[in-house]
């Protein structure tokens, strides 16, 4: 067993293709096929399923991913060791929400870029669904979410900052000229959503589902830039982080609703698995995320 096969054998789970694998590796595919069976003829069992044009980890390899992860953990560990500093190669794989990516990481990925030149950043637009499975395959090495907890025995959760959130609709709605707004004033209301699994969305969805809110229509969106547009148009009311709208409320182009019924802010959460090795490159990263989002809040209550 050998390093560069477990590189590439977590290649191919991480896409689950040989060829997205290739890829990623500057392989030829045959090269990665041929890394992969001989793993697989050394332990005696297959860690893929291949169902047509589509492969799935089989229960051994699902079992080896976690081992592939600490192992190469430890040489990374190694490496890092022995070069050190800016010297220092590899890749960090970080999920994040669009609206941290865009308004608060900008800053963050120019520093550590500075401090570490050739460390390569995956980046991932971060959804709910699947980051603590992805945690704790290692696929994603630290991920970060506009949340107010959550609840996981094996993983570290930190709170390095919050959002405000803001309901937002066109300047002209009915809804702006109102001295005050409460969650039942949006029944009927076409109502512009992000994606599903966005967790501050869901906690919006579940203040109206409490109040029996009953809205016209619901619009939802996988890009917050389309969804703030929209809002712009006058095609509905919305609930969007502050930062993330500010310029168009300076501008006109957007009104603030006095929202009455709860408080609107949410925590931006910092985790990581509780056994993944915190590398200097990894530390280094954490430790700027954690002063630049403090930074842009102040203390967190």
């Amino acid at each position: 067993m050998e390093i560069r096969q477990l590189r590439t054998f977590m290649a191919v789970a991480k896409f689950m293709s040989f060829n997205r694998a290739a890829d990623h590796l500057n392989y030829a595919q045959s090269t990665v096929s041929a890394q992969v069976q001989a793993l697989e003829e050394e332990f005696g069992v297959p860690f893929f399923e291949r169902l047509g044009r589509r492969i799935t980890l089989t229960e051994a390899g699902d079992r080896l991913l976690q081992y592939a992860e600490k192992l190469l953990d430890m040489a990374e560990e190694a490496k890092t060791g022995v070069v050190g500093g800016a010297d220092s190669t590899g890749s960090l794989t970080v999920r994040l929400p669009e609206s941290l990516g865009v308004h608060r990481f900008p800053e963050i990925f120019g520093r550590f870029a500075a401090r570490f030149p050739r460390i390569r950043l995956n980046i991932i637009n971060c959804t709910y669904n699947g980051l603590e499975r992805d945690l704790r395959k290692g696929i994603t090495d630290v991920a970060f979410l506009m949340n107010n907890s959550l609840q996981a025995s094996d993983l570290v959760i930190e709170t390095v900052g919050f959002e405000s959130l803001l309901v937002v609709a066109h300047a002209a709605h009915p809804l702006a000229r109102r001295s005050a707004v409460r969650g039942t004033d949006l029944n009927g209301e076409t109502i512009l959503l992000s994606c599903s699994d966005c967790s501050y969305r869901r906690e919006f969805e579940k203040a109206l589902t409490q109040l029996k809110v009953k809205p016209g229509s619901i619009f939802e969106f996988n890009s917050v830039a389309t969804l703030k547009e929209c809002v712009c148009a006058g095609i509905g009311v919305s609930i969007l982080p502050e930062v993330t709208v500010r310029a168009d409320i300076q501008h006109g182009r957007l009104a603030v609703l006095p929202w009455q019924s709860s408080e609107l802010r949410c925590n931006t959460l910092m985790i990581r698995h509780q056994d993944k090795w915190l590398s200097p490159i990894l530390d280094a990263f954490m430790s700027i995320s954690r002063e630049e989002l403090g930074k842009a809040h102040g203390p967190v209550d």
